[in-house]
């Protein structure tokens, strides 16, 4: 059973329905005390840095997830919006992130003459940095469905799960021990995103 964090903001029925269609069990969760029982969690997002901020510390969720995450060692998975608020900061924003990733949001500088647009929108090939039992190192080109201004930049490199190209090269996914992250949204890619959350529930 995956428990799906809803602090206001995410795809959470895309979600739930891609966990469905894969033969995962999951089940959205409203209130941060369902946590107490959790074996295994996704925190979507969809917006700004500090709304989301806002939104998890004026529903009480960052105490029982700090608990969850960093003493029990839950597996966790954050997409989009819940990857960037998993780091240290935004560039976005002014609040501090939860910071389980020594990682900082910095928005894409893009030369004026490029031929990219922000925000990055789109399907973009991903590149395996490390061994992981999220996604398979495969000859076959993956690729994943992004929406996002920001990226995280890692100032661990071990931590840098997968990269991908939009003007340059930029991190799409992270991992640190039992927290896992992507800037993309495995619910909106098609059989990538279905095999990487089938990895996810077997963690």
């Amino acid at each position: 059973m995956i428990y799906i964090v809803n602090y206001g903001l995410g795809n959470l029925n895309s979600i739930r329905n891609i966990v469905k269609k894969i033969g995962g069990e999951s089940k959205i969760i409203d209130e941060p005390g369902e946590l107490s029982d959790a074996k295994k969690l996704i925190l979507p997002g969809i917006g700004a840095f500090d709304h989301g901020m806002r939104f998890l510390n004026e529903r009480g969720w960052i105490d029982e997830l700090n608990k969850t995450v960093l003493e029990k060692k839950i597996p966790v998975l954050g997409i989009c919006l819940g990857m960037q608020l998993m780091c240290r900061g935004s560039e976005e924003g002014v609040l501090p992130g939860l910071g389980w990733f020594d990682a900082d949001v910095k928005r894409f500088q893009l030369p004026a003459n490029s031929p990219f647009k922000i925000p990055h929108m789109g399907w973009n090939a991903v590149q395996v940095k490390k061994d992981n039992p999220l996604i398979e190192k495969k000859e076959e080109e993956q690729r994943f469905y992004f929406v996002h201004s920001y990226h995280a930049v890692c100032n661990n490199p071990q931590d840098e799960l997968l990269t991908a190209v939009h003007g340059y090269e930029f991190t799409a996914a992270i991992h640190h021990e039992n927290r896992y992250a992507t800037q993309f949204h495995p619910e909106k890619s098609h059989r990538f995103g279905m095999d990487l959350l089938k990895h996810f529930i077997a963690i």
